[in-house]
């Protein structure tokens, strides 16, 4: 049995959870973590980590980005692993969380969804294959008008896969309006588009001469980033320190 806390309990993810949990075999929510404790849940909910006396084997996280600071200094001192899937984090968030994964296991990723993490490796081999090519690279990301960050931490992660398999050499454009000038050609665009209630759509294209190879995955409903969580909680337990990514819940 996995016990774990969840950071956020009461926003949309964080009640996307709270219902999948109920329904997965070896795992419970023994606590919740937020501001808002207007809604009811099965489990004790505190307004800050300090309040929260239920123990537990992982904290997951779905949050917003200004509270992840003090988040990640928590899990350090008490040595709780932490599923860490709030986005728009900035790079010294980034360092930060690096740092303390030297001290407790952290598994952090842009997306939890088997699918999209299947694209970050076929996003990758297409890079691999075409960029040397002069195939242009872009990547359109679609999500709800609700969502704060721009682009998503999904379209960067996809990007950053193929700019690993391209030693790093590409920059990413994600505004094409202050300049008038031509596409480089080391360089990977990234557009956001927000409106509706669109759950999450991210399409890559590699553009070369006489055709468009695309990559899409389109998710339907935040269950499939729930069940990622889960998974990577259930995972998570026990773990030494050290900073883990849905690839290796994938692999196991």
């Amino acid at each position: 049995m996995t016990k774990f806390i969840m950071h956020g309990c009461n926003g949309a993810m964080g009640q996307v959870i709270t219902r999948l949990a109920k329904d997965t075999p070896d795992v419970e929510i023994v606590a919740g973590i937020d501001v808002n404790d207007s809604i009811s849940n099965d489990y004790p909910v505190f307004k800050s980590l300090e309040e929260c006396n239920v123990e537990a084997d992982v904290i997951v996280d779905f949050s917003i980005a200004k509270i992840t600071d003090h988040l990640v200094d928590y899990v350090a001192e008490h040595k709780i692993p932490l599923v860490l899937c709030t986005t728009g984090l900035s790079e010294e968030q980034l360092v930060k969380v690096n740092e303390a994964s030297k001290k407790v296991a952290i598994l952090r990723s842009a997306n939890m969804s088997l699918g999209v993490n299947t694209v970050f490796r076929l996003a990758a081999l297409g890079a691999q294959v075409l960029a040397n090519e002069g195939y242009d690279i872009e990547i359109v990301e679609k999500h709800h008008n609700l969502k704060l960050d721009a682009p998503s931490g999904t379209a960067l992660a996809i990007a950053d896969a193929m700019n690993a398999v391209l030693n790093n050499e590409y920059s990413y454009k994600l505004d094409r309006s202050q300049e008038r000038a031509r596409r480089g050609k080391k360089e990977i665009g990234i557009q956001a588009v927000r409106g509706g209630n669109i759950v999450g759509e991210h399409e890559v294209f590699f553009c070369g001469p006489d055709e468009v190879i695309e990559i899409k995955h389109t998710a339907y409903s935040k269950g499939i980033f729930g069940k990622g969580a889960i998974a990577a909680a259930a995972f998570l337990k026990g773990k030494e320190p050290g900073m883990y990514s849905m690839s290796d819940v994938i692999a196991q």
